[in-house]
């Protein structure tokens, strides 16, 4: 029997968790204030974890938090501390890659499920039945696998020894995350959370005899950017990845705004649920999800590892920015008597169009009616960010919907 695989969404913030949980997420990972990979991204206080547990609890989504730093000898006392803590707080597992910190969340916190995160480069079955006698639950897939790799794992693990693996989101240009790039460049170590993103960088050829020469690197006259991966997407590819017998499909994006983890978690709960129910239904729709997926912040798209080892065709060679179609402007806190409450995050008016994206999948398009600031005072605009706001829509949203205003028309990249 097909295993039901569980959706796992990334969130940057307490914010983004609750629109991850509302919008389709089985799962949520997120970091803490300490030894998570992605020191740059806003990360959860105490209390928010509190808060983000407690709320996705009662939805009935599980919340899993990033330890996953490769640990220098100084990290150990305070990733004890840090789990005595969240000891407390209850999380459903915790996401690591270094064995000495492996030993202290199985000494410090037992009962929190253990997750090998793909850092700790899970290209085997051997690797995984070698965790599973640690007592992991489960293991995330290193990228570089392909589909019949992943399947052949699942036929020489025990049944209840899980597999999880990213289906959606930026890749590494490095072998399972382990990039030194950064740490190189910057002395920003990648592998202690703090990656620059070097592999987003432009570069040229400088010949040992003439420094200061630069000469550009050219694929075909298209460009420069010789690191820049295509994101991951397999929306297309829901059957083969449940076939293979993965037990979780991951987004990657603890950085991303509560726009993208909408768009992403809406597509592939609907995809995912369409398939289980119907394989012909998921057929029909996949329109839908392909111009869906399309909507929110893109690089253009691959298949990644699954089919074989990517082509020179998974690169992008002309440029390193994203198109943006769509922009985020809210989340609906609270109705109230008939105006929707928002924290606004970009620039909108009075008389504008724009969208109420719900998470069953309904896209509203609706007129910015009026606009009252926290005192009552009429706007005509509304140029602050993070403003308090009371807005009246021309269309009904409910709390949790997410408005957002359609910027431009651009090719569909999925293919």
């Amino acid at each position: 029997m097909a295993r039901h695989p569980e959706l796992l969404i990334p969130a940057s913030s307490l914010e983004v968790l609750k629109t991850a949980v509302m919008f389709g997420a089985d799962a949520v990972y997120i970091g803490g204030e300490a030894f998570g990979l992605r020191a740059k991204a806003k990360n959860f206080t105490r209390e928010d974890m509190k808060e983000g547990i407690a709320f996705a609890h009662a939805h009935d989504v599980k919340v899993y938090v990033t330890a996953n730093i490769l640990a220098h000898n100084y990290d150990l006392d305070g990733v004890r501390a840090y789990f005595e803590e969240l000891k407390e707080i209850k999380p459903d597992a915790l996401i690591i890659a270094d064995p000495g910190v492996f030993e202290i969340a199985k000494e410090v916190c037992p009962e929190i499920e253990r997750h090998i995160s793909t850092q700790a480069n899970n290209t085997n079955y051997g690797t995984y039945l070698f965790w599973h006698k640690q007592g992991a639950s489960r293991v995330v897939s290193a990228r570089e696998l392909s589909l019949r790799e992943i399947k052949e794992i699942r036929e020489k693990i025990p049944a209840e020894l899980e597999i999880e693996t990213f289906v959606h989101g930026a890749m590494c240009i490095s072998y399972s995350g382990r990039c030194l790039l950064s740490n190189y460049f910057t002395g920003r170590d990648a592998n202690h959370g703090a990656c620059t993103h070097p592999c987003r960088w432009k570069y040229a050829v400088v010949e040992e005899t003439r420094p200061g020469e630069y000469m550009p690197v050219y694929e075909n006259e298209r460009g420069t950017y010789i690191f820049n991966s295509k994101d991951l997407c397999m929306i297309e590819h829901i059957p083969e990845l449940i076939d293979a017998g993965i037990d979780s499909l991951k987004v990657e994006g603890r950085m991303k705004t509560a726009l993208y983890v909408a768009t992403v978690a809406r597509t592939y709960r609907k995809a995912i649920d369409d398939y289980l129910e119907d394989p012909e239904l998921y057929k029909k729709n996949m329109p839908w999800y392909l111009d869906q997926i399309s909507n929110c912040t893109y690089r253009q798209f691959t298949t990644g590892f699954f089919f074989g080892k990517p082509s020179e065709e998974a690169q992008i060679y002309d440029s390193n920015t994203y198109i943006k179609e769509y922009t985020y402007l809210g989340i609906v806190e609270d109705i109230k008597d008939g105006m929707v409450k928002i924290e606004q995050r970009n620039k909108f008016s009075v008389g504008e169009e724009i969208e109420i994206m719900k998470p069953n999948g309904e896209n509203l398009l609706v007129t910015v009616e009026k606009i009252l600031n926290a005192d009552g005072e009429e706007q005509e605009s509304a140029p602050h960010s993070k403003q308090e706001l009371y807005v009246k829509l021309s269309g009904e949203a409910e709390r949790y919907d997410l408005l957002r205003r359609k910027e431009r028309d651009v090719e569909n990249p999925v293919g």
